[in-house]
């Protein structure tokens, strides 16, 4: 019941904050920001390690590119939030890994698995930029499986959470999350872009 009233707390404080009230803000940073720390900690335990983004810095940029909207979000509720944050989030580490590879001059990218003791691809790895470019292709052919995939393994949502956020059911989750991984695995393992999936 208490969960239930701060997620309708949190939505609510969203909503008005999307209208533009500063105060919404105010309060509601100190509500979210464990979840958005362990979302980012758990986009960077899945990074390389010695890695120097740290998860509050993270947070910050995330935050930074939430304000620096030309236009405010209009906030449906928290798991819509949480989603539009792991989207950011993911999109600030692969900034970082390209800006590290390019540095390198080739050097080697983030690698990253979805879920702890979940990897792709056996035997390897495959780095953030691989997993954002699978990504990005997998909603070129399905949409909501990219985004399922997006919001349960990089926003560190619940099926339950995702569902809700999307609009599914729990049964649909569960199957865009079984398909999709499928999907990415094909195309992550495929040793040439003629053996990827379309």
């Amino acid at each position: 019941m208490l969960l239930m009233a701060e997620t309708q707390s949190v939505s609510q404080l969203l909503i008005a904050w999307g209208r533009g009230e500063p105060a919404a803000l105010e309060q509601l940073t100190p509500q979210i920001y464990q979840q958005l720390h362990k979302v980012a900690r758990a986009y960077l335990r899945r990074g390389r390690p010695n890695q120097s983004l740290q998860p509050t810095a993270l947070i910050n940029e995330a935050y930074l590119r939430l304000l620096d909207q030309s236009q405010p979000i209009e906030f449906e509720n928290r798991a819509h939030f949480f989603g539009i944050a792991a989207r950011l989030m993911r999109l600030i580490l692969v900034d970082h890994a390209r800006a590290h590879h390019a540095a390198k001059r080739g050097g080697a990218a983030m690698a990253v698995t979805l879920e702890d003791g979940f990897a792709i691809t056996p035997g390897r790895a495959p780095d953030v930029l691989e997993i954002h470019e699978a990504l990005d292709r997998l909603a070129e052919v399905d949409e909501r499986k990219a985004k399922v995939i997006e919001m349960r393994y990089f926003g560190g949502m619940g099926r339950e959470e995702v569902a809700a956020a999307l609009g599914l059911t729990l049964a649909t989750v569960k199957r865009d999350l079984r398909l999709g991984e499928a999907w990415l695995r094909t195309f992550l393992d495929a040793d040439s872009p003629k053996e990827r999936p379309v």
